[in-house]
């Protein structure tokens, strides 16, 4: 049985999805970009200042579900510029312990929405 996570504390979703499906004890997130929850504005001053936006709507998203980065088995990052890739990862390597930071795969891409620079997904078990 699938519950629905939502949280207030992340961005709402701006398409037919959910932030997030609970599905047993595997969480399953959608992408987040760079939407200050409260304003829905972006926050893309620099690639930094983006990626850590993502990362603290990923921590809400995983708060919601009880869980924290600790439960995250898997990533997908998706960049527009592979040449953000080091500034990325070091926002994102600072939420992990790196003894048991998740699986992960970086993608280039042609585009993300609303133009932004990074998007991030995970999947997490209790």
């Amino acid at each position: 049985m699938k519950k629905i996570i939502f949280t207030d504390k992340a961005p709402a979703p701006i398409g037919p999805y959910n932030q997030a499906v609970l599905v047993g004890n595997t969480l399953y997130t959608s992408g987040q970009i760079a939407l200050n929850p409260e304003t829905m504005e972006l926050v893309v001053s620099d690639i930094e200042t983006e990626t850590k936006q993502v990362m603290e709507n990923m921590k809400a998203v995983l708060e919601a579900a009880n869980m924290t980065f600790e439960n995250v088995v898997k990533t997908t990052i998706f960049i527009m510029d592979m040449n953000d890739f080091a500034r990325i990862n070091t926002v994102y390597g600072s939420y992990f312990d790196e003894k048991t930071a998740p699986a992960r795969e970086t993608v280039q891409v042609a585009g993300l929405p609303k133009g932004v620079n990074v998007e991030i997904s995970m999947t997490a078990i209790k």
